[in-house]
């Protein structure tokens, strides 16, 4: 496996950075289009480095990311960040959708739903 210099899979890259728990949730993430290279659906076995740019969605989040640096090693959540740098717009866009899902109210439930909690709960989430 003849890896160019500077360059990593983004799988094993997206690992490293902390975006996922492991190296196969990210290969997951990246085969279902939730990770974009240059603005391009990328393969997990794609090689990104230094100045590239990522677009990745995490969940109900999205993350605009330039590549700063490559490392094959999962180090400290200090490290990882040293290996992105992300838009202000991006994490301005991240935290009004933050505070919009903890202003959302969320009902508290106990038990088994009850037909009349099962239709609140739709209402909530736009199914009914």
């Amino acid at each position: 496996m003849s890896e160019e210099a500077g360059k990593l899979r983004i799988d094993k890259w997206l690992w490293a950075a902390r975006f996922f728990k492991t190296r196969s949730l990210a290969a997951d993430a990246v085969d279902s289009g939730k990770v974009q290279i240059n603005g391009v659906r990328a393969k997990p076995s794609r090689l990104v480095g230094a100045g590239d740019r990522l677009l990745v969605r995490v969940g109900p989040y999205e993350h605009e990311l330039e590549v700063m640096g490559v490392s094959a090693r999962r180090g400290p959540a200090a490290e990882a960040r040293q290996l992105y740098r992300e838009s202000d717009d991006s994490m301005r866009r991240r935290e009004a959708l933050a505070a919009q899902l903890r202003a959302q109210p969320v009902p508290d439930f106990k038990g088994r739903p009850t037909k009349r909690d099962r239709r609140q709960m739709e209402k909530l989430t736009g199914r009914g």
